[in-house]
């Protein structure tokens, strides 16, 4: 799985269209992160599934923008900076991460995670990764697989804008924008 893993994100940085020009693949899974309005949302099969309310950076340049891959995907993290076990309460990244690749960090240090501090959505807090309501990055961790690309923008394009954008949206499609 590693080996494919390697090969897959070998394959797409060297690519002179994919993750930084159009959509090789159509309708295939994005994840869009809008830090001016808190939102994510998640866009598969030419439309935008579901759209969550997340925590971004405290600063503006906490939370990178730009296009990203997931790398790394796991449940229950544990938080290494203070050796905390996953699964234990005190656990600032909640249930799931779903690790991607900014800063050329591979996956492990920014990403889409749960919390314990649900109160925390909605606002500007992290220090740069994108917080979820665990049982919100539960069902975004099982419908997302690795190399999906993650793009991080601030601003008031709605999200089927930015996924036309991205070729992942080939007509405006919105099925859900409940959070």
């Amino acid at each position: 799985m590693r080996s494919l893993l390697i090969a897959f994100t070998c394959l797409t940085i060297l690519s002179p269209l994919w993750p930084f020009g159009e959509n090789p693949v159509p309708g295939s899974p994005l994840i869009i992160v809008n830090k001016t309005t808190n939102q994510l949302a998640f866009v598969n099969e030419g439309k935008v599934v579901k759209v969550y309310p997340v925590a971004t950076g405290k600063k503006p340049e906490s939370t990178p923008e730009g296009i990203f891959l997931t790398l790394f995907k796991t449940e229950y993290p544990g938080y290494s900076r203070k050796g905390i076990p996953g699964g234990d309460k005190d656990n600032p990244l909640g249930s799931r991460w779903i690790g991607f690749n900014a800063n050329d960090t591979q996956g492990r240090t920014f990403g889409i995670h749960g919390t314990n501090r649900p109160e925390s959505i909605g606002t500007r807090v992290s220090a740069g990764c994108i917080r979820m309501r665990n049982s919100d990055v539960e069902e975004l961790y099982e419908q997302v697989p690795l190399g999906t690309k993650v793009r991080i923008v601030t601003g008031w394009k709605s999200f089927e804008a930015i996924g036309k954008e991205d070729g992942a949206i080939l007509s405006i499609k919105r099925q859900d924008s409940s959070g």
